[in-house]
């Protein structure tokens, strides 16, 4: 990880990066958008302080614990935030999942699969991990038809956290060893 920036990842369009507090009002816009609320859930944020108690406790945390968690997706020209992606690690599923949400304005643009890709990409070459699963809401085709298109199929319902609806629970069927592209940040790489 580029540390100066806090960029984990770059791809020709984005840059992935670990959120800040200054992501306060982003994450109010985001995680209240109704796709977001109807498709992965309320997580309780109306507010920026609202907001920097979900960093705290969400990404923040994730990233002292495990040393991943969801980045802030921004355009690589402009630095506009666009979204949310990253790598969870959940109690209640066998591997690591990769999760993903953008702003209604991100939508549409191969954006999404841009960064899915290079989070995968990272996972593997950066963090050694063989399998990331994915979770999505029945009702999310669009993010179901994007795993496909990775090369993910659908295998069982699970319900992710205490008390919340099933999801379907999705595995790779690629291989571990199969390229995935993007690239993640390295000494070669930063600065670009």
């Amino acid at each position: 990880m580029n540390a100066l920036r806090g960029v984990v990842i770059e791809t020709p369009r984005l840059r992935l990066r670990e959120l800040t507090c200054s992501d306060a009002a982003f994450l109010v816009a985001l995680l209240n958008d109704p796709d977001f609320l109807h498709n992965i859930g309320d997580r309780g944020v109306r507010s920026e302080a609202d907001a920097r108690h979900y960093l705290d406790v969400g990404p923040f945390a994730s990233y002292a614990a495990h040393g991943f968690g969801l980045w802030c997706v921004e355009r690589a020209d402009t630095a506009e935030p666009l979204g949310l992606c990253g790598l969870l690690r959940r109690d209640t599923l066998p591997h690591p999942d990769v999760g993903y949400a953008l702003l209604p304005h991100a939508r549409g643009q191969g954006l999404a699969r841009e960064a899915v890709e290079s989070v995968l990409a990272y996972a593997r070459t950066a963090l050694g991990m063989d399998t990331v699963v994915a979770i999505v809401s029945p009702a999310n085709e669009r993010s179901m038809r994007l795993l496909a298109t990775l090369g993910y199929r659908k295998t069982e319902l699970v319900t992710a956290a205490p008390g919340a609806d099933p999801v379907w629970l999705f595995f790779p069927t690629t291989p571990p060893n199969s390229t995935i592209p993007g690239s993640p940040v390295t000494e070669g790489t930063r600065g670009r």
